[in-house]
């Protein structure tokens, strides 16, 4: 087992830091203070992260916030950010009304 997925290991205990307020996924509103936490509460990997906190899920898709969170991740870990694996990224989707399907028409 690596040693950033070893859940038996004691993290230290969560202290506030007077940066915890520092806004790191614009796009959710994910702050520092809230990824350590959520470091701190079991959350070790970079997509149970952005699962639970929807950082790197915005308009960006992570292009902004990525390498911070990665990075906050891995302090708080105690591992280098490279050890980390990289969440999965996916194109952006954006909703499209029926009736611009359903104009599609077919040559004939």
């Amino acid at each position: 087992m690596s040693k950033r997925n070893d859940r038996s290991r004691e993290l230290k205990e969560f202290m506030q830091e007077p940066d915890d307020g520092l806004i790191i996924c614009r796009c959710e509103e994910v702050t520092k203070g809230e990824i350590r936490k959520a470091v701190h509460e079991g959350m070790f990997t970079l997509t149970e992260i952005r699962r639970f906190l929807r950082s790197g899920m915005g308009l960006c898709q992570g292009q902004t916030c990525g390498n911070l969170v990665k990075r906050i991740v891995a302090k708080e870990l105690g591992v280098s950010p490279l050890e980390l694996e990289p969440a999965p990224s996916r194109a952006p989707m954006r909703p499209i009304e029926m009736k611009v399907l359903g104009n599609e028409r077919r040559e004939e």
